[in-house]
């Protein structure tokens, strides 16, 4: 099969998810190279009820759990479905170029079996070292840098008794006063959920591929490991 020969798969929808398609299963042809995204993208045009879901939503490809960047290829399987009950599938971790609405964010992992939500919000703030900071500029190797975050998410609820835990993060410009990183975490007891902000913000700057330049009035400086600081 050539790079544009098309892609055809079989979609599945389960729970609330199929309520809003008109059939179950259905075949689907896409361009290649084909991904979830692109999929999930062309579902969405078909039937517009998926949007309620937001990021919610999770995806199987052949029985397996997967990513909006996995591939698809011919006879594949896509399942798609919300969160099934208990475990931690209300966790989410996310890169984007628009502004980002903590409060949206910290709602999200805000539920009925938890006692409290701690959310960090990290911004572009004017001085640096002594320097006045224009903007901000985030680059990232984006399917590794989810990756890791769904790692550190998976980690996070081995050390720490929390219910779920969402990361998303700024890339592109980021203006001074807006935000470029939320960490949102629900637990039954706040100690968790404050240990494990604390814990995912450290583990972040520490090992996801993310990175940061400061633009200044008379230069520019891509930050490097020793310049973080807490």
């Amino acid at each position: 099969m050539n790079s544009s020969s098309p892609v055809t798969i079989r979609v599945l929808f389960f729970g609330a998810a199929r309520d809003v398609v008109d059939a179950n299963p259905l075949e689907l042809s896409l361009d290649a190279p084909a991904t979830v995204a692109g999929a999930f993208r062309k579902l969405v045009e078909r039937f517009s009820g998926l949007e309620r879901f937001g990021h919610s939503l999770l995806f199987a490809v052949n029985q397996d759990y997967a990513t909006r960047e996995t591939v698809l290829k011919e006879n594949d399987e896509l399942a798609v479905f919300p969160p099934v009950s208990g475990g931690a599938s209300h966790d989410f971790f996310e890169l984007t170029t628009e502004t980002i609405d903590v409060g949206e964010v910290a709602r999200r992992v805000v539920l009925a079996e938890c006692g409290a939500t701690v959310t960090l919000d990290g911004y572009a703030r004017r001085w640096t070292r002594g320097k006045q900071t224009l903007y901000l500029v985030y680059e990232a190797y984006e399917a590794m840098a989810l990756t890791e975050m769904q790692r550190l998410g998976a980690e996070a609820h081995k050390l720490f008794e929390i219910a779920h835990i969402g990361i998303v993060h700024r890339t592109g410009r980021v203006d001074i006063g807006e935000t470029s990183v939320v960490i949102a975490v629900s637990a039954p007891h706040r100690r968790a959920a404050f240990q494990a902000c604390e814990w995912a913000i450290k583990e972040l700057k520490r090992t996801v591929p993310i990175w940061k330049k400061e633009i200044y009035a008379d230069g520019e400086h891509w930050l490097e490991a020793a310049d973080f600081h807490g």
